[in-house]
């Protein structure tokens, strides 16, 4: 399946979850539902996946977590705060570049219009980061 049509999906179905429910929920429970609904629209999905780090060579598997891999070719990370952070934003591009993915989605439960807190991040992205306010 393509990456746009990976990627629509996702969001589409995060934006219906966001109108049935509305912000508010733990990020635990937001993840919970949309993994189900993406793999009732036929996509593979992963939770908590770890992501390795390698140091000096030594590989760390306790690195990092991130929420969801979808058709291992996209990664979810979902908050559910009144505010993105610059660090939100840092964190998946560390989890693109460890686990080399094109693209990732950064998903903010917590806005009052989800449209508001959707960010697509893509894989060695040359040009400024993100400044605020998200």
């Amino acid at each position: 399946m393509e990456l746009n049509t990976v990627t629509g999906i996702i969001i589409d179905e995060s934006i219906r979850i966001h109108r049935e429910v509305g912000p508010g929920l733990l990020e635990s429970v937001y993840e919970a539902v949309l993994a189900k609904r993406l793999v009732a629209r036929g996509l593979i999905v992963q939770r908590q996946v770890a992501v390795p780090i390698v140091i000096d060579g030594e590989e760390f598997g306790e690195g990092f977590r991130l929420d969801l891999l979808v058709n291992n070719l996209v990664i979810v990370e979902l908050k559910s705060v009144q505010e993105l952070a610059l660090v939100h934003f840092k964190q998946v591009q560390t989890y693109l570049r460890l686990m080399d993915l094109p693209v990732g989605l950064l998903i903010n439960f917590g806005d009052v219009v989800l449209k508001d807190g959707l960010h697509r991040i893509v894989n060695n992205y040359i040009g400024p980061l993100p400044t605020g306010p998200f």
